[in-house]
């Protein structure tokens, strides 16, 4: 028998669970160990010994051993060893920069695993998809991806879009019951749940049928691989770059090994020594480096709770202009607490005690005032219609479920009334959940008596539309227009003090029919009265908010609330002026993207907005020419947050289906992490800029002062091993180091960057060029100096330049530290660097001080007299240009 003819019993059985506890730990492992975890299998990844050795695969390094072979095979052993020793530490290093990029990604990926929630021991956990065996009892709700394939065995309203596997978009209704009908697709399976599809409405609980590669989405798994490499813009910008810079490299490369022939120059000796320079010259390593960067900015997002899900979103971040944000949860703390009630024309205010389940109600301020029956029924169908548990784990008593509900359900307790109490009074028959479409949840419930009624809460506008009568005083009145305008005055009079409101109507119905729907039972309703909720602004959101306006961006208030709830918090704030708009939902329904476009930028605050208007303020933002950054969680958001640059989903309360659409997941929902991702963003962008400023302005350097020395017919200032062991000692360390420098102090002090900026913007170019010609003009004179002092000595001359073309580097890397001067940042503030520096200086002084060294490098002992002269030169090319800039600002 298939699972999908089985009843509830039959599945128990062929599955070895038990519905009302799930499985044990003991069975869970032994599970684990027979069918292994819940995950498709991936395609095979490079080991790591090829990927050691893809680090030769360069043309130009393929060249370069071929020519040491032949050094070799010409008796040259010394050489040879050595510089193929150079070339395996150089692969080394790159080695681990890919390796050290691929173990973050995998890392990310990691990190982006579903979580569902299962039934284990009799309690229910969040755990990862992957832990997931058959037999569990897992269950899910709007916006969840279904983590394994299941068969249902209780639902509500429930709906899945099965695109992933039928390509079919429509949403299928799910139940319950047996299904003995040929079926001739996945998608007419109505009663099962497969891996990878979404929950688009309602809830429901299953039977995990099939995990892993037995799943239906494991059987096609080969042709869903999405595990594909992620290469952002930068990195393709710098893989054409590279290309050009090869290009030029080689030009000049032939141009030095062209001259130094006509001047009579061994042969041999020039083309080793070119091919040396174009190795060091040419830099190909460049967007590993830029990979490397990027991930370890990834890593540093993690620990400021910020999961980026897509490398891009790494450098658009730097970019915002606007942060569109929701309200609850993100600009406030999302711990809410049921303070006011109203009902009959009077407020109560409810108090809170020692103890969060303790709290006293009085009617507007009079002590003595007892709660009255319309009160207690206000909170007994506001728990009623309430998806909300009590759950006790050891000592600790908690609500679990959604923070409205839990406020909800604490403030019926404070009135002595409790689910349990409930439970035996009444029965729910039907479930309509809550949808951010219809702005409403209803329940169809039995009492003792078997009468049955509909309790439905939901945001007041929408609900009072849909009431033809209202309590009041314990009577039922017909609702006229007196009564709207005391109702409308109520929920202003909450608004205005930051509450948000919610509204409880009711009404008596015969026994429904097993197919009713919502939009039958939820009309006619009677009104009666409201819970007002405090859910107060995070303490840190508002100078993040004032932080983010100082760097150029503007912070945009989105919310479902009420206008004066959603205009008091952004007022605490500071999102909103005087003179800045507030848009309420009803007002964006008139307007097409072209007319919001014409005040979008004036507006501080979208109030009683669905999430379908989201999608509409991105494009008229975007239009303007924003940067736009947009927050969101459910399922109707996921088009909104695709569509923006940056797309933000919420990690507590956000939907699996909102976290797949966006680029950045936010651990904490906490819009100061917002903020400081953008920083994040911001210095990961900036620190790319001063590495290729110090690789490229390095490798002008050496190709310049060989060049050069061709030009003016000078020998060769560097052997060919010499200018692999520059590349090796001052590009690697040096050069990652920038790559973890800490943000300047007015990073967010600046406007944001233009998304449309070149690399060698801001006169990056100049500052490559310029510091090039003056590291190998300083080397060059180096050079020249020592052999005018010793004609007879061109090793001694080529180890003053070797080591004044290191030190010229090493000190150039701290200039390349800040946009404006080496003086303007302390040198001692990336210690990463400092030592990264250190360990370079020690391994170029080995070659020149260790003598077995010194024989396979060419080199000799340097006198002390000319270090004055190697530093002085050294030094002068970062001390000219910082020299030039204090003049120019002294002016």
């Amino acid at each position: 028998m298939l699972y999908r003819e089985m009843n509830t019993a039959q599945l128990e059985a062929a599955l070895k669970t038990n519905i009302t506890k799930g499985l044990t730990d003991e069975e869970v492992v032994k599970r684990l160990e027979e069918h292994g975890l819940n995950e498709l299998e991936e395609a095979e990844k490079k080991s790591a010994l090829l990927m050691f050795f893809a680090q030769f695969k360069d043309f130009m390094m393929l060249i370069l051993l071929a020519a040491t072979l032949v050094s070799g095979f010409l008796g040259e052993y010394v050489d040879a060893i050595a510089i193929i020793a150079i070339l395996v530490m150089n692969a080394i290093m790159g080695f681990v920069q890919e390796w050290k990029a691929e173990k973050s990604l995998d890392a990310l990926k990691e990190m982006s695993t579903p979580q569902v929630q299962a039934l284990r021991n009799g309690e229910w956990e969040r755990i990862s998809s992957k832990e997931v065996v058959v037999g569990d009892i897992i269950r899910f709700v709007t916006g969840d991806r279904i983590g394994a394939d299941l068969r249902i065995i209780d639902e509500a309203s429930l709906e899945i879009e099965e695109s992933a596997l039928t390509g079919e978009s429509v949403a299928i209704n799910k139940v319950t019951d047996p299904n003995f009908q040929v079926v001739n697709s996945i998608g007419d399976e109505h009663n099962m749940a497969f891996m990878g599809t979404m929950v688009t409405r309602g809830r429901g609980v299953g039977i995990v049928t099939a995990t892993g590669m037995k799943t239906e989405m494991g059987q096609i798994a080969n042709m869903l691989q999405t595990a594909g490499q992620m290469i952002t813009p930068l990195q393709h910008k710098l893989e054409q770059l590279g290309k050009i810079l090869i290009f030029a490299a080689l030009i000049l490369t032939v141009l030095v090994i062209g001259l130094g022939i006509i001047q009579g120059n061994d042969v041999y000796t020039m083309v080793l020594a070119g091919v040396s320079l174009a190795v060091a010259a040419i830099p190909e390593g460049l967007p590993a480096i830029v990979t490397v960067a990027l991930s370890l900015g990834v890593q540093r997002m993690i620990k400021q709770r910020a999961i980026v899900r897509k490398l891009p979103a790494v450098e658009t971040l730097g970019c915002a202009t606007v942060i569109c944000s929701d309200k609850t949860g993100t600009l406030t703390q999302n711990k809410m607490t049921v303070t006011a009630l109203w009902d009959s024309g009077k407020t109560w205010t409810v108090t809170r005690k020692e103890k969060e389940w303790d709290g006293d109600f009085f009617e507007e301020g009079d002590e003595k005032a007892k709660v009255t029956k319309s009160i207690k029924q206000l909170l007994t169908f506001g728990l009623l219609c309430n998806a909300s548990e009590m759950k006790k784990n050891n000592e600790h008593i908690f609500i679990e479920g959604s923070p409205t509900e839990s406020a909800m359900h604490i403030a019926a307790i404070k009135a002595g009334i409790t689910k349990e109490q409930l439970k035996e009074q009444f029965t729910i028959v039907k479930e309509f959940p809550f949808d951010s479409t219809r702005k409403m949840m209803s329940v169809i419930v039995k009492d003792a008596h078997n009468k049955h009624f509909v309790v439905t809460k939901g945001a007041p506008d929408v609900l009072i539309g849909k009431c033809s009568s209202i309590l009041w005083d314990e009577k039922v009145e017909g609702l006229n227009k007196n009564f709207n305008e005391k109702i409308q005055a109520a929920i202003n009079n909450l608004a205005s003090q930051a509450l948000r409101t919610i509204a409880i109507g009711f009404k008596s119905i015969q026994p429904p029919g097993s197919h009713i729907q919502e939009g039958e039972v939820e009309k006619g309703l009677t009104f009666i009265g409201l819970q007002g909720i405090i859910d107060p602004p995070r303490p840190e959101v508002k100078d993040a908010v004032a932080e983010c306006k100082k760097a150029g961006i503007k912070t945009i208030m989105i919310t479902g609330d009420h206008a004066s709830t959603a205009t008091a918090i952004a007022k605490q704030l500071g999102i909103i002026t005087d003179n800045e708009l507030v848009v309420e939902g009803r007002e964006l329904n008139e307007m097409d993207v072209k007319e919001l476009e014409d005040i979008v930028e004036d507006v501080a605050v979208f109030a009683r907005v669905s999430p379908e208007h989201k999608l509409k303020i991105v494009k008229a933002l975007q239009n303007k020419g924003h940067v736009v950054a947009m927050t969101g969680d459910g399922v109707n958001d996921a088009p909104a947050i695709k569509s923006a640059d940056i797309g933000i989903a919420m990690g507590i309360a956000g939907t699996d289906v909102a976290k797949e659409s966006s680029s950045l997941v936010l651990l904490d929902d906490n819009f100061a992490t917002i903020k400081a991702a953008i920083k994040e963003g911001r210095n990961i962008y900036e620190n790319i800029r001063k590495f290729i400023r110090y690789l490229l302005a390095s490798n002008v350097g050496e190709i310049l002062v060989m060049l050069f020395a061709m030009i003016l017919g000078l020998p060769l200032p560097l052997t060919a091993i010499q200018i692999l062991w520059v590349n090796l000692v001052t590009d690697g360390l040096p050069a990652m180091a920038l790559g973890l420098d800490q943000p300047e102090e007015n990073v967010m002090k600046r406007k944001p960057r233009n998304a449309k900026e070149g690399i060698f913007a801001r006169g990056l170019g100049w500052k490559i060029v310029s510091r090039g010609f003056l590291i190998g003009g300083v080397t060059l004179i180096a050079f020249m100096t020592a052999l005018n002092n010793n004609p007879n000595d061109l090793e001694y001359a080529q180890t003053i330049a070797f080591i004044t073309l290191v030190l010229a580097q090493l000190i150039h890397v701290f200039d390349c530290r800040s946009e404006i001067s080496i003086f303007s940042r302390n040198p001692f503030g990336n210690m990463y660097l400092v030592w990264a520096v250190i360990i370079s200086l020690v391994m170029a002084l080995i070659v020149i001080y260790y003598p077995p060294l010194q024989e396979i490098f060419g080199t000799l002992y340097i006198h002390p007299r000319d270090w004055l002269l190697v530093i002085a030169l050294a030094a002068l090319p970062t001390f000219l240009l910082a020299g030039s800039f204090l003049l120019r600002k002294t002016k």
